[in-house]
């Protein structure tokens, strides 16, 4: 009986060992103080550190404007994706926004991140480019280019 016991929890302890689990680049993105109207989008990358595909289910936001747009394809061992936020930078004055992401992570199945600043008409005139989000065309073509790049230099 003891060894059944024991070979129960011994196979339990492997089956928590190996599971998807999700980090985060950051948790809180500052976006300082903007101008009203300014570009509200900002992207929180997701990696699965773990060692099975992790799926977000879920990213809700605490209020109408902030609006999160995620993929539910899994993100497979070791890959990232981005989520991406929108706040309504056309309302004046601070901001402190909570974002929920669910996931199948057995241990952190709901993960919270933020977003903050100030929205201000006084603000600095800062041009602040989205990072692109890259698909797996785009990371193909990307080392195709490097390559050939490569090639080039190496005919030279």
């Amino acid at each position: 009986m003891k060894k059944l016991i024991a070979g129960i929890a011994l196979f339990g302890t492997f089956a928590l060992a190996s599971a998807q689990t999700i980090t985060f680049d950051k948790t809180t993105f500052d976006y300082g103080t903007v101008k009203p109207s300014s570009d509200g989008i900002r992207f929180f990358t997701v990696t699965n550190t773990g060692d099975k595909p992790l799926v977000l289910s879920n990213v809700k936001a605490s209020c109408g404007c902030t609006t999160p747009e995620f993929s539910t394809d899994p993100i497979m061992p070791g890959k990232s994706a981005k989520i991406k936020v929108g706040y309504n930078t056309a309302i004046n004055g601070g901001f402190n926004k909570m974002i929920e992401v669910f996931s199948n992570d057995p241990a952190n199945s709901r993960s919270v991140i933020y977003i903050k600043g100030t929205v201000d008409a006084n603000a600095p005139d800062v041009v602040v480019t989205p990072a692109k989000m890259e698909t797996p065309a785009d990371a193909k073509a990307a080392k195709k280019a490097a390559k050939a790049a490569k090639k080039v230099a190496a005919a030279k």
